[in-house]
């Protein structure tokens, strides 16, 4: 993992609360299980039916029949539960799913996230991200602050396909963490050694700085 990712991953799993339970999206967020071992009480969830996700497996523990949504192999924790994904679903759109900490694409100033398909290439299917923003009480995005061309992922409004439409919550990425409010963004803090001023260099979204932050 690249400091960068593992700065995000370590940040985001603060966001995790006792007591709560949390979907993790594909991608970067599945990195989170490992972090959530030690917290109390928590539960994590997958959308393709399974409620107490553990840490990765060790060699020795590898069972390929269960599997998170992105399809690796996971760990079940002492009382976890299978299930189908019709009730799985059912958890996250009655609103029993605290947290989804998701990844993203794209975030917009006033919350709008994209992060399900690029128009051109293949997707296999969307995945359960668009009942996750309406279903869950909190939604937490990660990402990279920039793509690999260094260009911004954060813009006034998504170019890309949108999941939702001002559903994010928080926005975490190697640079800093966001709140999205009516006002719309606010940087909360700077992470690593990035400044606001760096922050806004590599940010196409206006964003007002919350008093203490450099």
């Amino acid at each position: 993992m690249t400091p960068a990712r593992r700065r995000i991953v370590e940040r985001a799993a603060l966001e995790i609360r006792p007591g709560t339970c949390v979907n993790l999206g594909i991608g970067l967020p599945t990195l989170l299980a490992d972090r959530a071992e030690g917290h109390a009480d928590v539960l994590l969830q997958s959308e393709n039916g399974l409620l107490g996700i553990g840490p990765y497996p060790t060699e020795d523990e590898l069972d390929p029949d269960l599997i998170n949504a992105g399809k690796e192999t996971v760990t079940a924790v002492p009382g976890a539960a299978c299930f189908d994904s019709a009730e799985s679903f059912a958890m996250i759109r009655g609103g029993h799913v605290d947290l989804a900490v998701l990844g993203g694409m794209e975030v917009s100033a006033t919350g709008d996230l994209a992060n399900w398909t690029i128009p051109g290439k293949m997707v296999k299917g969307m995945g359960g991200a668009m009942d996750l923003v309406q279903g869950a009480r909190r939604t937490v995005v990660i990402m990279e602050h920039v793509t690999r061309d260094g260009a911004p992922r954060i813009k006034p409004a998504c170019e890309l396909p949108l999941t939702g439409r001002g559903v994010v919550d928080r926005l975490i990425t190697d640079l800093a963490v966001f709140d999205v409010g009516p006002d719309g963004l606010l940087l909360r803090e700077t992470l690593g050694d990035a400044t606001a001023d760096a922050v806004r260099e590599r940010t196409a979204a206006p964003f007002v700085v919350a008093p203490g932050v450099r």
